[in-house]
């Protein structure tokens, strides 16, 4: 399988996994989960076939991690918009998580904290390297340090997706270790 294929069916699979299942008729259980001959089948019937080949490939290959295999089921480890309870236990964080982002973003995150947005959590990195990474998905790269040790002695709670991505409901300014002025 080449490259621009692996792209495209891990983005199809990350769409309806995580973003629109409804979109092809796809069903997800209350933790996420589709069957992966549900989503196989959805898949061809709105003119986008994957394999099964494809799917393990995409599962294997992807350098995120993007999806899990529990036998004949499939989803995605974290990102949804659509509701779902990913019943993650609370893990103790690092002293120092990250979050990759762009400039554009920092005016508001000083105000305001990391905030989920659209998603169920706010996704953090356990390196600079990864959250580098993260925010160049969106343009030059900025990563911001959170303080987790001091945010889990306030009470956050903080969970881990199959992944290895932290995830926690907000971020508030006072835990943050933003580049630049503030």
């Amino acid at each position: 399988m080449d490259d621009r294929r692996t792209v495209k069916v891990s983005k199809y699979m990350s769409k309806h996994l995580r973003h629109q299942p409804e979109r092809i008729g796809l069903h997800l259980d209350p933790q996420g989960w589709a069957e992966i001959g549900d989503l196989l089948a959805a898949a061809a019937a709105h003119g986008f076939p994957v394999t099964r080949a494809e799917l393990d490939h995409v599962v294997a290959a992807n350098d995120k991690q993007r999806f899990a295999v529990d036998g004949t089921r499939i989803r995605a480890n974290q990102g949804h918009t659509v509701p779902v309870d990913l019943a993650l236990p609370e893990a103790e964080p690092p002293a120092h998580l990250y979050h990759g982002t762009v400039a554009a973003a920092l005016d508001a995150i000083r105000a305001e904290g990391l905030r989920p947005m659209a998603r169920h959590h706010v996704h953090l990195s356990p390196d600079r390297e990864t959250a580098t990474r993260v925010g160049a998905r969106r343009g030059r790269p900025v990563v911001i340090g959170v303080d987790a040790a001091a945010m889990r002695a306030a009470g956050h709670v903080f969970r881990i997706s199959a992944n290895g991505v932290w995830l926690v409901d907000a971020v508030p300014p006072r835990f943050l270790r933003l580049p630049g002025p503030h």
